[in-house]
């Protein structure tokens, strides 16, 4: 029995963790949950933290004070945010193209030798 490498990439872009559920790989579907889920989270409490501090330093500069703190407080929740958005972005691509391989090794199988009790390397080709 083959998977095709193609649709576990189809599913894994459509749902995260799909392609691993297709490919009888189901411990990696907390794993890409928890992995897009802790990148996701944390996106949104730098987006939260961001706006709220740009906020403040906008109301800072009406008063003609421009408290520095707010505007770096900015800077870094938006430097992190877009930190966090781009890892995301990787850890999704990184689902996908572990859906891919996966699929490519379902088949591929090491047993051992019957007579030398030795791990024995089998591979199939099809042209």
């Amino acid at each position: 029995m083959t998977k095709s490498p193609w649709a576990a990439v189809a599913r894994s872009a459509l749902i995260p963790g799909w392609g691993q559920l297709y490919n009888e790989s189901y411990w990696k579907v907390p794993v890409v949950w928890g992995v897009l889920g802790w990148f996701a989270y944390l996106y949104n409490e730098n987006d939260k933290l961001y706006k709220e501090y740009k906020a403040l330093y906008t109301n800072s500069l009406e008063t003609g004070i421009g408290i520095s703190y707010y505007r770096d407080a900015r800077d870094n929740y938006r430097d992190d945010r877009d930190k966090y958005a781009l890892i995301l972005g990787i850890s999704y691509f990184l689902n996908m193209l572990d859906a891919y391989v996966d699929a490519q090794l379902f088949d591929f199988d090491v047993t051992e030798n019957p007579i030398t009790h030795q791990p024995e390397l089998s591979m199939k080709f099809s042209f």
